[in-house]
């Protein structure tokens, strides 16, 4: 090459080069974020579907109105404001668990009931369910203790999940049927086997002994194979269900630095070893008080927080009288951006057939909903989707409520409250949905908005008062004149 077109080169890469934006700029990233977005929603319609006590109103849509231009609302007035230029976390989904108990149960409907139960979670028809949870082996909602081995098979070879496969797995094949493409299927332990615990025995508590940290693992591998031979396709699982609780029923304990360790060197690397790098870990899968314990141990590790996708939590702090710490997972979600935050389990406890109807528990589900995903959550999951007419089964008699209930001796479904109020979000608000900025100048009501992919807004709005409420909803520069009833749920779309 001659010196002339060495020269040329050299000064033609210069102007490109100069022309090029920097990869990094923090005054070019806040331009960009704070650009002028123009959204009019003024002429253009809303619907209202709304829930609520003591009337008729279940998912119903009770209004169809139009934006008008917004005013500034006066210090009088009740407001709910959604900024859709500011979006947040992207929408993994809702569901329930499919435990033995309601797959039992759901043995014992008649074919027509099935089916409608099936649709009443699972379809356009019902309320768009597409998380299902279960357990790997038995849990308290099981009508005994099991395992998918022999005792004392150290080596797996009698590894079998033939019992799964006469109520459990028949009812998750159906419902993955109609989910399809936004299926999220994930599992989770109560108990290794005895023979692999301090306390040899399932129940009340105990710890995974060290010598058998690999069989565990290896063990999670096999489970995931077993159901994907099923044409049931794992998208993940949680170490251990409730790793600070010794319960009557399958229990065992972790403390943070355990299962840190177990999953940095048994759980993730065996994994990989496997071929199931694209399958996700959940740790903690316990209540929101000591999350951020949990959080801190695991991802402040580089060699864990690589195998780990985020961090799973419960409601049950309140079962003591706590409160439900929400600001710990606005905490998480701040400290620890790249992980997820997940609800793995939830349910009204101390069940009576009496309080079917009680709509303080949907209330319940509605301020855990709301909060959890304005606290950066993506996904949320309910414990059994279906339980008896006594609250179970349960082999150790820890009974309770469910969305829907079976009264196997009419065979009739029970649709509670909280079926609805869990609709409210689950039937509107899509996978891949983003939050969208979005509060209330009064704590009387509650909410949350979410954008689909196809820039549909999805606002839910819950009234947990003795006394209807007129509001306003503005959306940038539109604004529209509400009310909603007392204790209800009103989702709008517009």
């Amino acid at each position: 090459m001659n010196l002339k077109k060495h020269i040329l080169i050299i000064f033609s890469l210069a102007i490109t080069l100069s022309c090029e934006k920097p990869k990094t700029s923090p005054t070019l990233a806040l331009a960009e974020t704070s650009r002028e977005i123009t959204i009019d929603y003024n002429g253009k319609t809303l619907k209202v579907y709304t829930t609520a006590e003591n009337t008729d109103l279940k998912l119903s849509l009770t209004n169809e109105l139009r934006f008008n231009p917004a005013n500034q609302p006066l210090e009088t007035e009740i407001a709910v404001f959604v900024n859709p230029k500011k979006t947040f976390q992207k929408f993994l989904g809702i569901g329930g668990a499919i435990t033995d108990a309601s797959a039992e149960v759901f043995a014992k409907l008649s074919k027509d009931k099935q089916q409608e139960l099936l649709h009443a979670y699972y379809s356009d028809t019902g309320i768009n369910y597409n998380i299902i949870r279960t357990s790997i082996h038995s849990c308290d909602f099981s009508s005994k203790s099991h395992t998918y081995i022999k005792e004392g098979d150290t080596e797996l070879k009698t590894f079998s999940i033939e019992k799964d496969k006469k109520y459990r797995i028949p009812m998750i094949k159906q419902a993955t049927t109609l989910i399809k493409n936004d299926l999220v299927f994930y599992a989770s332990p109560w108990s290794p086997p005895a023979f692999m615990k301090t306390n040899k025995n399932m129940l009340q508590g105990g710890k995974l002994l060290p010598e058998y940290y690999q069989t565990w693992a290896d063990y999670f591998v096999k489970f995931i194979q077993a159901y994907e031979a099923e044409d049931i396709p794992v998208w993940g699982v949680t170490i251990q269900n409730e790793p600070m609780a010794k319960q009557r029923w399958e229990s065992c304990i972790y403390t943070a630095e355990e299962e840190r360790d177990f999953l940095k060197n048994n759980l993730g690397p065996t994994f990989e070893k496997a071929g199931f790098k694209d399958k996700n870990i959940v740790v903690w899968d316990h209540n929101r008080d000591l999350i951020s314990h949990r959080a801190n141990t695991i991802f402040e590790d580089p060699e864990a927080a690589k195998y780990a996708w985020g961090i799973g939590f419960h409601w049950y702090e309140t079962w003591t009288g706590g409160d439900p710490k929400y600001d710990n997972l606005s905490n998480i979600k701040t400290s620890f951006p790249t992980k997820n935050l997940l609800f793995t389990e939830g349910c009204q406890e101390k069940f009576s057939e009496a309080h079917y109807f009680r709509w303080s528990n949907a209330e319940r589900y509605g301020n855990s909903m709301i909060n959890d995903f304005n606290n950066g959550t993506v996904g949320w999951t309910d414990w059994n989707i279906l339980l008896d007419e006594t609250g179970g089964p349960n082999h150790v008699q820890n009974l309770c409520f469910a969305p829907i209930h079976a009264d196997t001796r009419t065979n009739e479904l029970i649709y509670t409250p909280s079926y609805y109020y869990i609709g409210h979000f689950s039937k509107f608000i899509k996978p891949n949905a983003s939050r969208v900025s979005t509060t209330t100048s009064r704590s009387t009501l509650e909410s949350t908005s979410f954008v689909n992919e196809n820039g549909q807004v999805v606002t839910v709005i819950m009234n947990k008062s003795d006394t209807p409420i007129d509001y306003k909803l503005i959306v940038h520069e539109s604004e529209v004149a509400l009310k909603i009833p007392s204790h209800a749920m009103q989702t709008i779309l517009y």
